[in-house]
């Protein structure tokens, strides 16, 4: 991988002196050629540097280039902050994001499941720029970074929500042997493995593989089995690269995960407080050792890069993937406890099989026309979907003498499974024009075509075509400054990600208007960003496939302002530090079809003007490291949240409320603080890391089921020693 920090200006006299030798080649000999080629700085797969928590480059916008270019909203987590913080799981990188919150598995909706202000993600997840939208949990371990591109996903991406983009960066090889080895150990059961190994084959060839396995046990157990939530997971990565930093670069590669976890539903929340429960202390876990939650996730991917000129790129994606997982879950209860049968407290069960082919092309091009500089995007996009999802057979009973019994992707042979095939073509094109000098504007539109069959007797099909744009006023006095104004539209269909309406209803809309600032501190070494922004929602889809209402809202907001800072304030003390102040709230209720009558229902308007579910009215994450000297750094970090509601909206019955009250009170998870701490020593050849994760060991809830029945509670102070060896 490419660790170069070089600044899209140096980037661009790079490639440009590039270009010009290889326009020169007849007068040059082949060895002198061969010599040249390695000098590219950048290319398809050098998307990321490695060196720090600013990160200065994203490919998320289309095309690579400096976040600080991109008029929206990005946050970029890089490998280095992942590394400082031991995160293994997106979920847990994800807390570096500012505006983010978490909700709890149910309803078929399981694996990585996060709110962007105030909106759901699990539909704008995204591999390397492919969609990547299956119910599965994600690991880092082959991840260079993470970006967070906020606003709805508009032309760029298609169909998605109105919070954002979340896109993965994958680790691809580079041109340099480079091997690192790590050894984690630590309180509660934790063990955690990794390798990295990038090896050179030729002169432009080079292979990495990258392998993970890890063990993790809880705070938290059945006081009748002293079963607990585990972790056990293992992964495998490994990518061959020829034409590496060339101007014909192809990658091949190949990701497999396995999961063997036993899932924790938390604890149910008390009716009579609208609380978390303490009737039971908070330590009680519900599962049994014959509880699942097992997936396998492989994935192969084709990726083509072809350089024409510094200027002008064309690159080619292709992925085949398939996600398979099952499980068996216990829901909590109130007042009664676990027992050793299961029988107390829901059976939540699932199999599911999802299979897709994605196909991606882009063309970007930098010209002069008209007096005016363009820089042009376009590109086409397929995917096809295969999707089964259905109950586990329950081999056993509903009582102690004859307790339930579910085994792993074992389906029910009652009841009907949902099923879908589809098939989606995209085209979209943008160009960011400088009309005049600091002054930009980007126009872009993407349009949408899907069709697919469903298992659905009411709604056997779905064929839509539609559009989605983007627009940009950029202003830049300074290299170093760039304030923007944008504005974003979105949709997303009604049952790729949703259970289905009854009869067809207008996909889901989301508007967002983002008013920015972007400053680049400390020569290039800080950034500092700003954006007060709207987001509107129409039609907004349950996510609880399970549900009898597919329509949770038909408008809803969020106002918001976010602040973020990332890199180094001196040579010594770095820091990435966010914070969101979100107002979300329902501007009209939902209406829904009744399945058996076909009479449209509203909501009960009592809803109109209350809080949007799991949306923090602040969240605030910072992370700072000191060099200490001698090879030794610390480290120090903070995560807040307000309180969040759980409840459904979609209802005509009463709003929930104290008892003896009327006024509105739903479900909610308190506000908390947790703090982080790190000790490291790194070497020329092996490195020690001491990561205190909750550091004073606060009982916090972390995740809310969002319909409003339990919250689960956040880690108790980890412990985690970490060994690196280099060589």
């Amino acid at each position: 991988m490419n660790e170069s920090r070089s600044t899209p200006r140096l980037l661009g006299t790079s490639l440009m002196a590039l270009s010009l030798g290889v326009s020169a080649q007849n007068s040059q000999s082949a060895e002198q050629k061969e010599k040249e080629l390695p000098t590219v700085k950048v290319s398809a797969t050098a998307d990321v540097p490695t060196d720090g928590m600013k990160a200065s480059s994203t490919r998320v916008g289309k095309t690579l280039q400096d976040p600080h270019e991109v008029p929206q909203a990005i946050t970029s987590i890089t490998r280095s902050l992942m590394q400082e913080q031991q995160v293994a799981s997106l979920r847990e990188a994800m807390r570096n994001v500012s505006g983010i919150s978490f909700n709890a598995a149910e309803g078929g909706r399981a694996g990585d499941n996060m709110m962007l202000r105030g909106f759901y993600t699990f539909g704008d997840m995204y591999l390397d720029g492919l969609r990547d939208t299956a119910q599965y949990n994600r690991e880092t371990f082959n991840l260079e970074q993470v970006d967070v591109l906020r606003g709805a996903a508009a032309m760029l991406f298609g169909r998605g929500q109105a919070g954002g983009v979340i896109n993965l960066v994958t680790k691809t090889p580079g041109l340099i042997d480079k091997n690192k080895v790590s050894l984690s150990t630590g309180n509660r059961g934790y063990f955690e493995t990794t390798g990295d190994f990038n090896k050179v084959l030729f002169d432009t060839t080079a292979v990495r593989v990258n392998v993970m396995k890890r063990d993790e046990g809880s705070w938290r157990a059945n006081p009748v089995t002293a079963s607990e939530p585990e972790l056990h997971r293992d992964g495998v990565a490994l990518s061959v690269g020829t034409g590496v930093n060339t101007y014909d670069e192809l990658i091949f590669s190949y990701a497999r995960t396995k999961t063997d976890d036993k899932p924790d539903y938390g604890v149910s929340f008390d009716a009579s407080t609208r609380l978390p429960g303490t009737i039971l202390p908070v330590n009680t876990y519900w599962g049994i050792e014959r509880n699942f939650d097992q997936g396998v996730t492989t994935m192969n991917t084709t990726t083509y890069s072809k350089k024409f000129s510094p200027q002008t790129e064309w690159r080619t994606q292709i992925r085949h993937a398939e996600y398979e997982r099952s499980y068996w879950a216990k829901g909590p209860s109130l007042t009664v406890l676990p027992d050793a049968t299961a029988v107390t407290g829901s059976n939540p069960t699932r199999a599911m099989n999802y299979k897709t082919l994605t196909a991606q092309s882009d063309f970007n091009h930098k010209t002069t026309a008209w007096g005016m500089k363009h820089e042009l995007i376009t590109g086409v996009e397929y995917l096809r979907e295969d999707s089964f999802r259905h109950s586990l057979q329950n081999f056993g009973g509903t009582t102690a003498a004859s307790p339930p019994d579910f085994r792993p992707y074992l389906i029910n042979t009652t009841g009907t499974p949902v099923r879908f095939k589809s098939n989606s073509y995209a085209w979209y094109a943008q160009d960011t024009v400088e009309f005049v000098p600091q002054w930009k504007l980007t126009v872009g539109a993407r349009r949408d075509q899907m069709n697919a069959e469903y298992s659905s007797a009411t709604s056997p099909r779905l064929n839509y075509g539609q559009w989605s744009t983007r627009g940009a006023l950029s202003f830049h006095p300074r290299d170093d400054t760039h304030y923007y104004l944008g504005v974003s539209d979105s949709f997303s269909p009604t049952a790729d990600l949703y259970q289905l309406t009854v009869t067809p209803l207008p996909p889901e809309r989301s508007q967002v208007m983002e008013l920015g600032a972007k400053w680049q501190l400390m020569e290039g070494d800080l950034a500092l960003r700003a954006a007060l922004y709207r987001a509107n929602k129409q039609w907004e889809r349950n996510t609880d496939l399970e549900s009898t209402a597919a329509i949770l809202t038909k408008k809803r907001r969020t106002d918001g302002i976010e602040f973020e800072m990332a890199g180094k304030l001196t040579p010594a003390w770095e820091v990435f530090a966010g914070v969101a102040f979100m107002k979300a709230k329902i501007i009209e209720v939902a209406e829904n079809v009744n399945a058996t009558t076909g009479v449209l229902t509203a909501a009960n308007p009592a809803y109109t003007g209350q809080t949007a579910r799991n949306t923090p009215p602040y969240t605030v994450n910072v992370w700072s490291t000191y060099v200490l000297g001698g090879g030794w750094k610390m480290g120090l970090g903070a995560e807040a949240k307000g309180k969040r509601f759980a409840y459904n909206p979609s209802g005509s019955g009463a709003i929930p409320t104290l008892p003896g009250s009327t006024e509105f009170h739903p479900n909610t998870a308190p506000a908390y603080l947790r703090w982080d701490s790190m000790l490291a020593y790194e070497g020329r050849s092996w490195g020690l890391r001491l990561n205190v994760q909750n550091l004073f060991n606060t009982v916090y809830y972390d995740a809310v089921y969002d319909n409003g029945g339990f919250t689960v509670p956040g880690i108790k102070r980890k412990i985690t020693l970490t060994g690196e060896f280099k060589f």
